[in-house]
């Protein structure tokens, strides 16, 4: 059997090393996706895989970035449709993300969720502004926050993402307008890791927790479960999470090594 010699293992192993270091996804990062997939606790059954895609660039605190575009993986656990004076319920997880073109397994919690009707109002022109505006100069107004009818302002030609005539962030163009911010603890959250760096919040306010244009709630928020289940239980009817919702997926497991390749 060849040995290595000392230099050529040295080598070897920094380039190990590196390659992990470009697939670690720090804890607490925050990840903004756009649902690929309808979720209908009608007709929709576990095992239903979930696709979903990364909104806007996600810089990393350890000097690495998450690509917009990229695909995170999941599926429905369990559904539980509406009947009576029983709520429909549905618990999923999002596990997997497409790293480099291989699949490396993860666990997330959800901070936010938004309908796609809140999606496009956030990406929508204010009405003090122009409908025609240009893109780069337009204002828009985040989803969440504290704020009635919305949260963050974001003003993308100054650049900056205000609430009440502070600023909590930046404006960002990747190929896609996104903001990044500084996110505040969610009621019940137990502090978490990330909170001191600008995290990716694409259409969401700095402060936007629960769910937003859903009569849904997300049960347990403040107990994630270590697996990354996340289970949503409806207050009216049953639940339909429609292709084209925003979520915000939270790091709560670190990346594993990729182990297998995306076709």
């Amino acid at each position: 059997m060849t040995k290595l010699s000392p230099f050529l293992g040295a080598f070897v192993l920094s380039v190990i090393v590196a390659a992990a270091a470009q697939t670690t996804i720090p804890m607490g990062t925050i990840i903004p996706v756009e649902l690929n997939t309808t979720i209908d606790a009608k007709k929709s059954k576990p095992g239903k895989a979930i696709t979903a895609t990364v909104a806007q660039d996600v810089p990393l605190y350890n000097g690495s970035t998450i690509k917009a575009g990229t695909k995170v993986l999941g599926e429905l656990l369990s559904v539980t449709p509406a009947a009576n004076s029983r709520p429909a319920a549905i618990a999923l997880r999002f596990n997997k993300i497409v790293v480099s073109g291989k699949t490396a397994l993860i666990a997330t919690n959800l901070r936010a969720l938004a309908s796609p009707l809140q999606v496009q109002s956030a990406q929508s022109p204010t009405q003090f502004d122009n409908r025609w505006i240009r893109p780069w100069s337009q204002t828009t107004i985040l989803i969440g926050g504290d704020v009635p009818g919305g949260g963050d302002v974001a003003y993308r030609e100054a650049g900056t993402v205000e609430r009440a005539g502070r600023t909590v962030g930046k404006s960002v163009f990747a190929g896609r307008w996104g903001v990044l911010s500084q996110v505040v603890r969610c009621p019940g959250e137990a502090a978490l890791e990330g909170n001191g760096h600008p995290q990716a919040l694409w259409v969401f306010s700095h402060d936007a927790c629960g769910v937003f244009g859903y009569d849904v709630t997300l049960a347990h928020a403040d107990r994630p479960n270590p697996e990354g289940n996340i289970v949503l239980a409806s207050t009216k009817g049953d639940i339909k999470l429609r292709s084209g919702s925003a979520l915000l997926l939270r790091v709560i497991g670190s990346i594993g090594q990729p182990s297998q390749k995306e076709e």
